[in-house]
């Protein structure tokens, strides 16, 4: 995104900026996952039923559910959910001291009107593809930063994000078309913030590959010195380093 307009945002409105935003979404999840594992037992009642995106009892007044849909937990096994709970308080925590509160607001806040419009469209939302391109964001910012696989395999975070982008491409491939578009504004957000970084990149792809093919020949030195120049240019720029 144009970092002249988010300046302007900012100075307008940056007091209006929520901080700690993921820690209050984090904590909703929290609670929805201990409230349905713990009371619905007892009681038959399933907070996530309620507060689950559904066009059809927002139209009826339920007018909550239009939001409420963002702090449905991602699953509901114990282990599983701590870890990712934990990983989206590092991914958020990392965006936002980078950013800044306002701008961490705009980039969430952004995919989930998208998220909202989308479902009032076609009936379906949900807030797994927003927090999928949360990590990829991540990714960009923060690309040679180590988490452990299965706790015992260092994985850099951009190969994980390489990983989660061929996942995404399967998920469109194989889902329903209301699926795809909640898929599609989730990811045109990402591409909306970090599309110029990314065309860069693909621009110097494709000079380091034009070089191979130039037709002037270069003496073993000159060519070795040229290649080495365009890396270093390319290394110094790539948003994926």
């Amino acid at each position: 995104m144009n970092h002249k307009i988010l300046n302007k945002l900012e100075r307008k409105f940056g007091r209006f900026a929520i901080p700690n935003l993921m820690m209050i979404v984090i904590f909703g999840m929290a609670l929805v996952f201990l409230i349905d594992t713990f009371i619905n037992p007892e009681y038959t009642f399933n907070l996530s039923s309620l507060i689950m995106f559904s066009r059809e009892d927002i139209l009826a007044g339920q007018v909550w559910r239009i939001l409420t849909f963002v702090f449905l937990p991602p699953s509901y096994s114990i282990i599983f959910i701590a870890f990712t709970l934990y990983f989206y308080y590092l991914i958020g925590t990392a965006l936002e001291s980078q950013w800044g509160s306002f701008r961490f607001n705009v980039y969430y806040f952004t995919g989930i009107i998208g998220s909202i419009i989308v479902g009032l469209i076609t009936g379906f939302a949900t807030n797994d593809y927003l927090n999928m391109t949360l990590f990829l964001a991540f990714a960009m910012l923060f690309p040679n930063f180590e988490v452990m696989l299965f706790f015992f395999i260092p994985v850099k975070i951009k190969w994980l994000a390489w990983l989660d982008s061929v996942l995404m491409f399967v998920s469109f491939l194989f889902s329903s078309w209301p699926q795809r578009f909640a898929l599609l504004v989730a990811f045109a957000n990402f591409l909306f913030f970090f599309g110029p970084e990314l065309l860069y990149h693909g621009k110097m792809i494709a000079r380091r590959i034009g070089l191979k093919f130039k037709k002037k020949k270069y003496t073993p030195n000159e060519h070795k010195q040229n290649w080495k120049n365009h890396w270093w240019d390319d290394h110094n720029n790539n948003p994926f380093r």
